[in-house]
């Protein structure tokens, strides 16, 4: 009986604590509620409320004046085309916390990328589809509108004047005028033997050793066989390693035959190494798997310097019917699945390549352009410098790099 009546007791108090609280609870949203309707409310909205696509605006973007200040002036999402409200709080000159909302329309302005220049080569030898060799990419648009205008005919040598159009699903155009060249095809090849040319090592620190500055490779089975202790000797400060790759898009998956070797080697003689797969990937999911499957691969070595996302099937891009868009997300969720694991993520590409296509904002870079200098005007941590490199313990060309400390 008596725990019967301090179970009732329980129940009553827990009863008056709840209708309490929701009378305190509804009290204050009245207060508040008050406080918002007669506060003084200034918010005037600039005269364009138009984002584009993928444009990483912010709340203020779109605010001429406030009689206050933003409690978070949070970055927008701009990723889906379409009006978007944006709803945001800010605190008054009263102090008075009010909420506030607008609308937004989120639109394409960007036309479709063409990698075209006044010309365009083939020989009667082509075959295929020269609307699907030459890239067209758009940054919102899967399939793009790509057409090459004009007759031609690929069999026949000849110059052709023709229009390259493309056009986006909001009508954003581009049109280049070219010439298509068709040759005969060039009998005979090379006179044979063997390249012997190349940067060797000792020159290449020469040139661009120096404080803050680090001198290295980057090896795949086409490297062979390496003499570890060689390339140490030689003054190889760091080694990026290819892991594997696809054998294409909807590919298996497969592993550089001398990726074992190349990692316990470079391990061995405490040569930092880093990791690089080239990528296959044509969605988020399939990049992620990639993600996945490389960190498989590497868990059992030490890999100090960052994982590279690796695209360069440029010449087969309009086959994957991507936007320049889901590209670039392919490249993000491939570095948070790497970085997630613990590694550092970065993105390889060449100066044109990260110029025009690739988005670089907040990912360490590695960029690619052999030259005298990188060529580049954005913040990169690696420069692939050359493809030809002649080292020590490497019996073919290799990759060199620097790496900025």
């Amino acid at each position: 009986m008596k725990e019967k009546r301090k179970v009732i007791i329980l129940v009553v108090i827990l009863a008056v604590f709840l209708i309490g609280l929701s009378v305190f609870l509804i009290g204050r949203k009245i207060y508040r509620a008050n406080l918002i309707k007669n506060a003084t409310i200034i918010v005037d909205l600039k005269s364009d409320l138009k984002a584009s696509f993928d444009s990483g605006v912010k709340v203020s973007d779109f605010i001429e004046n406030i009689n206050g200040k933003l409690i978070d002036d949070f970055d927008i999402d701009t990723t889906k085309l379409g009006s978007k409200r944006i709803e945001f709080d800010y605190v008054n000159e009263e102090d008075i916390e009010i909420p506030y909302s607008f609308e937004i329309e989120v639109i394409d302005t960007k036309a479709p990328y063409v990698l075209l220049g006044q010309s365009y080569t083939i020989t009667t030898s082509f075959s295929g589809s020269l609307e699907e060799k030459i890239l067209c990419a758009d940054d919102y648009d899967d399939e793009p509108i790509c057409r090459i205008e004009g007759v031609y005919d690929t069999n026949t040598v000849g110059k052709y004047s023709l229009n390259f159009h493309a056009e986006d699903s909001s009508g954003n155009k581009t049109d280049i005028p070219f010439t298509l060249i068709v040759n005969k095809p060039v009998s005979g090849g090379n006179s044979g033997g063997t390249s012997t040319g190349g940067f060797s090592f000792s020159a290449a620190r020469e040139k661009l050793g120096r404080e803050g500055v680090q001198l290295g490779i980057d090896v795949s089975s086409w490297q062979g066989d390496i003499d570890f202790e060689k390339v140490k000797e030689a003054g190889v400060e760091f080694a990026f390693v290819r892991v594997g790759s696809k054998w294409g898009f909807d590919k298996d998956f497969f592993l550089d035959s001398k990726f074992h070797q190349n990692m316990k080697g470079f391990n061995d003689v405490g040569i930092p190494v880093g990791a690089y797969f080239y990528s296959y990937a044509r969605n988020e999911d399939e990049a992620i798997e990639e993600a996945k499957w490389l960190l498989e691969n590497i868990k059992d070595y030490d890999v100090e310097l960052p994982i590279a996302f690796d695209f360069e099937d440029w010449n087969n891009y309009n086959k994957y019917k991507m936007s320049l868009f889901r590209l670039n997300r392919n490249a993000e969720v491939f570095i948070e699945t790497v970085e997630k694991a613990g590694y550092k993520g970065m993105v390889y590409g060449s100066v044109n390549r990260l110029n025009k296509l690739l988005k670089t904002e907040g990912k360490e870079i590695w960029v690619a352009h052999y030259t005298t200098n990188a060529d580049y005007s954005k913040s990169y941590k690696f420069w692939q410098f050359s493809a030809s490199g002649q080292v020590p313990g490497i019996n073919a060309a290799v990759d060199l790099d620097v790496m900025y400390k």
